[in-house]
C-alpha cells in the first residue's frame, strides 16, 4: 500500500509509503487528494517522512491538494521532509506557499492554530 489514509483530530493524514513521489505515485496521490476534499476533508497532512525523493509531478500533486484545500477554508501541511525534499521546495520558491511541519503531531498543532484564529 503506497498511500495510507487515516482520519486525526481535525485533518485527514496521507502517508506516502514509498522513497519516491515521482510520476509514478503521483497520479494516484493527486486523485486521493481530490477524493478526500470531495468527501468534506478540508485539513489533510502529507506525512512525507518515507519519501526521500520528490519530483515535478509530485510537486504538482501536492499543489493540487494544497489548491483544493485553500479553495475549501482549509489548510495543507506537509510534514516529515527530508532534506532533499526541502532544497527541491526552496529551489521551487515553494516555500513561501507550502505550509510545513517537522513532526506529524506538529502538523496537526499547525491546523489546529489555524482554525482558531479564523
Amino acid at each position: 500500500m503506497i498511500l495510507q489514509i487515516e482520519k486525526q483530530k481535525s485533518c485527514m493524514v496521507v502517508k506516502i509509503n514509498s522513497e519516491k513521489l515521482d510520476s509514478m505515485i503521483a497520479p494516484e496521490l493527486k486523485a486521493e487528494l481530490v477524493n478526500i476534499n470531495a468527501d468534506g476533508a478540508k485539513n489533510i497532512i502529507i506525512d512525507m517522512s518515507g519519501a526521500r525523493y520528490c519530483d515535478s509531478s509530485g510537486l504538482s500533486a501536492i499543489l493540487v491538494g494544497n489548491r483544493l484545500c485553500k479553495n475549501s477554508g482549509g489548510m495543507l501541511v506537509l510534514t516529515g521532509l527530508k532534506e532533499s525534499v526541502k532544497k527541491l521546495i526552496l529551489i521551487s520558491q515553494l516555500d513561501s506557499i507550502l505550509n510545513t511541519a517537522v513532526t506529524l503531531e506538529e502538523g496537526i498543532t499547525l491546523i489546529g492554530e489555524a482554525k482558531t484564529s479564523i
